[in-house]
């Protein structure tokens, strides 16, 4: 996904956030105890292609922060985990098969992506 993309997404979770008027296109809705936006388009209009999203997302990788106490120390662990992973990561977390309290999950997009 482009950073437009991205950028566009938080935007319009900060209005929601700040009580700000949304725009008519960009509706915000709640579902399973979640926010989230529907997008049909990029940023330049184009409807979204399937095999390519998968393509993207195949290459992508996540490097998640877990921050755990150690001895009276607290120590970050960073994981690259691929995207296909990610799901499984969290359910370990979440039933603490992994111990530690998530603080980030960043995007890593290899260079060669381009």
């Amino acid at each position: 996904m482009s950073d437009d993309i991205n950028k566009k997404v938080i935007n319009m979770f900060n209005r929601h956030n700040n009580d700000l008027p949304q725009e008519e296109e960009d509706k915000i809705k709640y579902f399973a105890g979640f926010h989230y936006v529907k997008l049909k388009r990029d940023v330049n209009g184009k409807k979204f292609v399937k095999t390519a999203l998968e393509a993207y997302a195949k290459k992508c990788h996540y490097v998640v922060s877990i921050m755990r106490e150690i001895e009276g120390e607290t120590c970050l662990y960073n994981y690259d985990i691929k995207s296909d992973d990610l799901p499984k990561f969290i359910k370990a977390l979440d039933n603490k098969t992994l111990s530690g309290k998530l603080i980030e999950i960043e995007k890593y997009i290899p260079e060669d992506l381009a």
